[in-house]
């Protein structure tokens, strides 16, 4: 996906919804803060999304521009509808939000996930294209492994959950030969 196409999400959604604020919590959140992000951070072509007042409206963008939907054979990306718990988060991630508002957003505005916000997600996802695309967030430096480790000590997890999440990240830090990514 790219940053136009996020842009556009945003707008339908706040179109369909009636709401001006849109809260993006997938992987394509990193174009808040990466417009341009690296390719392999952008192969998804779904936003999961939801409005920041009325995330019981989810469903509405679900039905409108979800995947199978005529948007989505149109453009060839879609939304996913979700609610806020879709994500395990650290904590004040809300405080961290990055806006996406201007021309192509019509007056609407999305929130994106922070980028460390992002990665300690997916790592409590913790299914294998989460941990590559966290992989790839190390290697291309968009996040920074310290910085990470400080979020997941904030995440509502107990102890062995943010253990376990440590254990993740370090593994992820080093390459297939044993050499330290970072």
């Amino acid at each position: 996906m790219k940053r136009e196409q996020l842009e556009h999400i945003i707008r339908a959604s706040c179109a369909i919804t009636g709401q001006s604020e849109i809260v993006i919590i997938g992987s394509q959140s990193i174009l808040g803060q990466f417009p341009n992000a690296p390719r392999e951070l952008l192969a998804s072509m779904e936003a999961d999304v939801f409005p920041r007042h009325r995330p019981d409206l989810a469903i509405n963008i679900d039905g409108a521009i979800g995947e199978r939907s005529i948007f989505h054979e149109t453009f060839g990306y879609w939304a996913h509808g979700v609610g806020e718990e879709t994500a395990t988060l650290p904590a004040r991630w809300r405080e961290r939000l990055v806006p996406v508002h201007n021309e192509n957003t019509g007056g609407g505005t999305g929130l994106c996930l922070e980028a460390h916000d992002l990665a300690a997600s997916k790592l409590a996802a913790g299914r294998e294209k989460d941990l590559s695309f966290v992989k790839d967030m190390l290697r291309t430096h968009v996040v920074d492994p310290r910085e990470l480790t400080r979020r997941i000590a904030t995440m509502p997890l107990p102890a062995e959950g943010k253990t376990l999440l440590g254990a993740r990240l370090q593994r992820l830090s080093v390459d297939r030969t044993g050499e330290m990514l970072l």
